[in-house]
């Protein structure tokens, strides 16, 4: 025989009920909340019943005393055991699929016969096989960018059934709830509703100044509410007539947040948004415009660098002018010193016959010596009307 539960019994079991996660689901044809031990123990273990006060020790010390003192809310009804079964599939799935197998296995002997038929085939099919996995790669890649929508994940389906073996396990094992004790916070609001609907019905026989208080405030918020409905209508007209007269290039929006689903404060938040979407080819002859702009100021560029470019040969040819001149007087030097070699050669080579030499020949040498003279009075002449 159970008898009826403690009142530190009860305090454990609302902790419970309220703090450990639970999860609902359908049961013999009604709405059940069910939970896991193996989170309950984990929940126990860290309420105020797992540390020791002065002159008492801790009531849950370890997970087996937990589980011992689940045992003892089982026993009183708090909750029960339940089993987890699958859901079997129904018929058509299970037709669908034994078709399925049916193609499958269809498919399996054209391979084979594909096979047997030539090498050619076999290299088509390898290649096939690298393209799908390059496109599966592809889908994994696309799978982890960041943005796009991931599949859901299919989950399989279950329901609960009572268990024949009535005992608190620690590990997977589900337990619905029978308590179902009343929450403070549903009890205080319903206390305040039922003190509201008194009050209202009692509004005769309130103060005058209440009474002019309620009505002030009463108006005041039919007006703020007036007021954000005629802003939404507002809002609205003025986005038409925007997007009418620039036919559908600008969107711009008053108060953007105002009927979105966010706070109070955040619906006045932004003040405004304008959203350009007009035809790209404006956009390409504004982009044209600033190349032609780029072009221009680099030709300018170019016209400067070419002019400093022509200054700098102009100085560079009249260097070279100079150099010219210091190198004609040189070239006229050397033929100078040529002549007088071969002189001294032509004296050297006639040296021991100087005695032997006629009259005649000597006349020929001074005609000769006085020719070569105005020749070298020339060449001088020739560099120095150059240089002046």
């Amino acid at each position: 025989e159970v008898g009826e539960p403690f009142k530190e019994e009860k305090a454990v079991a609302k902790y419970l009920r309220f703090n450990c996660p639970t999860k609902s689901t359908n049961m013999m044809g009604h709405r059940v909340d069910y939970f896991i031990a193996s989170k309950a123990v984990d929940c126990l273990l860290d309420s105020k019943w797992a540390k020791a006060k002065k002159g008492e020790e801790a009531l849950f010390t370890t997970r087996e005393s937990v589980v011992d003192y689940c045992n003892r809310l089982l026993k009183k009804q708090f909750f029960h055991r339940a089993l987890k079964v699958m859901k079997m599939k129904p018929d058509k799935d299970t037709k669908k699929e034994k078709e399925k197998g049916k193609a499958e296995s269809g498919k399996e002997e054209e391979k084979k016969s594909k096979k047997e038929s030539g090498k050619e085939e076999k290299t088509k099919k390898e290649k096939e096989k690298e393209k799908k996995k390059d496109g599966e790669k592809d889908e994994c890649k696309k799978d982890d960018t960041p943005g796009t929508p991931k599949k859901k994940e299919t989950k399989r389906k279950f329901k609960l059934e009572p268990h024949e073996d009535q005992v608190f396990l620690d590990g997977n094992e589900v337990y619905v709830w029978i308590y179902d004790p009343v929450h403070f916070k549903t009890f205080a609001m319903g206390l305040v509703l039922v003190i509201a609907v008194i009050a209202a019905t009692l509004f005769p026989l309130w103060p005058a100044e209440m009474r002019v208080g309620v009505y002030y405030l009463s108006v005041g918020a039919g007006c703020f509410v007036a007021s954000i409905l005629l802003l939404a209508v507002a809002r609205c007209i003025l986005f038409l007539i925007i997007w009418l007269i620039t036919g559908g290039r600008h969107h711009f929006w008053f108060l953007p947040n105002l009927t979105a689903d966010v706070g109070f404060i955040d619906s006045f938040r932004p003040l405004y948004t304008h959203e350009y979407k007009g035809p790209k080819a404006d956009l390409k002859k504004e982009e044209k415009a600033e190349s032609k702009k780029q072009q221009k100021y680099d030709s300018e560029e170019k016209s400067d660098s070419e002019k400093k470019e022509e200054e700098d040969g102009k100085t560079e040819g009249t260097r070279n002018s100079g150099t010219d001149g210091s190198g004609g007087e040189r070239h006229s030097d050397t033929d100078s010193d040529r002549r007088e070699d071969d002189r001294s050669q032509h004296s050297s080579g006639n040296g021991n016959d100087f005695e032997m030499i006629t009259k005649e020949e000597l006349e020929q040498q001074t005609d000769e010596g006085e020719c070569e003279e105005e020749e070298e009075e020339d060449t001088e002449s020739g560099p120095s009307h150059g240089k002046s």
